[in-house]
């Protein structure tokens, strides 16, 4: 979520856990990505169907392998995702 929203991933685990707050930019583009209206994210309006527990819409260039692995990495608990993590970054590209 971190990356898809422009921050890093050490900020969006403060705003996670509510020791700060985003700046209205980040909050838009959380908005954004998460398809909810300020108002539904900041709870003055309800919520009118749950938009992000949908599948991602496949225009994003994903492939259909990449779909699963993400669809398997959300069942995952905090100590696997973290080796999942550890694991791809030796796969990364470097430059």
């Amino acid at each position: 979520m971190a990356e898809r929203i422009g921050i890093a991933s050490e900020v969006y685990g403060r705003l996670e856990r509510g020791h700060m707050l985003p700046s209205i930019q980040t909050f838009r583009r959380l908005c954004t990505v998460l398809s909810i209206s300020a108002d539904e994210a900041l709870g003055l309006k309800p919520v009118q169907e749950v938009k992000w527990a949908a599948e991602p819409p496949s225009d994003y260039g994903e492939s259909a392998e990449l779909r699963r692995l993400m669809r398997r990495a959300r069942q995952l608990d905090r100590t696997s995702i973290r080796i999942l993590s550890v694991l791809a970054a030796q796969f990364k590209p470097r430059g």
